[in-house]
């Protein structure tokens, strides 16, 4: 029978989703869960996986296609007999809620007691060329050998990882070969592709002087004129999100934002102790682990900017937790995902969360959840050398703080001047919650950790 699979509801209040590659084809066979797509939300790019078992019969939406939630977007020729027609209206809406399953983008529920094995796509040689970029695309699909009907599985790798690795030129089965069954990160490859250049230098060197071309340097600066006037980029995913934002919380919230410089040196120093701590090696503590934990401790002191304005109900809610939003800065544009209860962490568990945010962003898997809430942000715009800024608050929050670059400068210290390591902290705030007083406040606790570690002892 014909089965229709509708864009599902993908949570936080999203309406659509733009295909960003379809990773089976019309007359694909497809296992129960088997991931069919990749969306990208206005917050994230989410895995669908299939909730039937069955052949695709139809894609209804293209790849760089927006599809509403509730929109047709696939439909299978699955086994079975098809359905009455419903009699009425009720009947009809059960039938569509029976004939929609548990999707979320986190897989359907086995009608079986046990899970169906999972059936590989055979390809012959002649149909290779025409699937070639669904098979690129897929991260889990069998792969077809170029001669065979035989398939292998294809190696665990993340979107931009396999793009890294098309542009090194290094095929990720030779790279699974090394590092096993695990999910191959942008590092296994760039360490296969260093080896393979070792052997491959060794190999030049017998090939004559003359018949190696010079190669040419890329320019440090890309030219600005190409051979159209202008570009048109089209609004939509994460850059949509973001300006609707920014425009709400710019003409909601009143901004205010204060400034202070603070000599970080002996922050610099505990880390550069810690990091010769051999128990400490796997959590890689940074700066930013020890201002997150300076944050969470200064919010104890400063409810207001823990806290949001609630104008329908005429209320400001103070928030007893911190759950803490980390601004980063990805392919997709500007995201912020939370650490939940961050306040509870020791600075290796910052340290551990910090890590692991980084690496979910950057691979683009981040979930809508991850980015849903926040009592409270940091952006380190230090990581591009800027030293301040006016951060803009992500709405529904009443304060973020924007971290600098470290910097050795000349600075008065015991009376004397002396090149130490200073950092300029930037904290926007809402003045309907915040008076300056207590931004102020909250800012020199920060710097006063950061200037003392030692102080983090004296504040609850």
């Amino acid at each position: 029978m014909n089965a229709e699979f509708r864009l599902p509801d993908l949570g936080e209040g999203l309406t659509e989703a733009e295909v960003v590659q379809w990773l089976v084809a019309p007359g694909d066979t497809v296992a129960l869960n088997q991931t069919l797509a990749e969306v990208e939300t206005a917050k994230a790019i989410v895995e669908l996986p299939s909730p039937y078992e069955g052949t695709v019969a139809t894609l209804h939406a293209g790849a760089g296609e927006t599809v509403a939630v509730g929109a047709p977007l696939i439909d299978f020729d699955v086994e079975g007999e098809e359905e009455p027609a419903p009699q009425n209206d009720a009947g009809e809406q059960a039938a569509v809620e029976k004939a929609q399953p548990n999707l979320v983008g986190y897989g359907a529920a086995p009608t079986a007691s046990g899970r169906p094995a999972r059936r590989a796509r055979r390809v012959g040689a002649s149909s290779v060329s025409a699937d070639t970029a669904v098979l690129e695309a897929a991260p889990h699909d069998a792969r077809p050998t170029a001669s065979t009907d035989t398939v292998v599985e294809r190696p665990r790798s993340t979107p931009p990882v396999r793009a890294h690795a098309k542009r090194l030129g290094i095929d990720l089965v030779l790279v699974a070969a090394e590092v096993g069954d695990r999910v191959i990160t942008r590092n296994d490859v760039d360490a296969y592709a260093q080896r393979i250049g070792s052997v491959s230098s060794t190999a030049a060197a017998s090939v004559p002087a003359e018949a190696v071309a010079p190669a040419t340097p890329e320019p440090l600066f890309a030219p600005t004129r190409s051979g159209e006037r202008e570009t048109r980029i089209p609004i939509r995913g994460v850059r949509k999100h973001t300006a609707a934002a920014m425009v709400q919380s710019a003409f909601t919230a009143p901004h205010v934002t204060v400034f202070h410089t603070v000599d970080v040196t002996a922050t610099m120093d505990l880390l550069a102790s810690l990091r010769e701590d051999r128990s400490l090696a796997e959590h890689r503590i940074g700066p930013l682990a020890v201002i997150a934990k300076a944050v969470c401790l200064a919010l104890g002191r400063a409810p207001g900017l823990n806290s949001r304005w609630d104008e329908a109900a005429g209320e400001i809610v103070q928030y007893n937790f911190v759950d803490l939003g980390i601004a980063a800065a990805t392919d997709r544009g500007l995201i912020v995902p939370n650490i939940r209860d961050a306040d509870q962490l020791s600075l290796t568990g910052l340290a551990t969360a910090l890590k692991s945010l980084a690496e979910t962003a950057r691979s683009g898997k981040t979930s809508p959840a991850e980015l849903a809430g926040g009592t409270f942000s940091i952006s380190n715009i230090g990581v591009f050398g800027v030293d301040a800024g006016t951060p803009i608050l992500p709405p529904g929050q009443s304060g973020i703080l924007a971290v600098g670059a470290v910097r050795r400068q000349p600075w008065e210290y015991q009376g004397e001047i002396a090149l130490r390591q200073v950092m300029t902290l930037s904290l926007s705030f809402d003045h309907r919650l915040v008076d300056g007083a207590e931004g102020a406040r909250f800012l020199k606790d920060v710097a006063d950790v950061l200037q003392e570690p030692g102080r983090a002892m004296l504040l609850r």
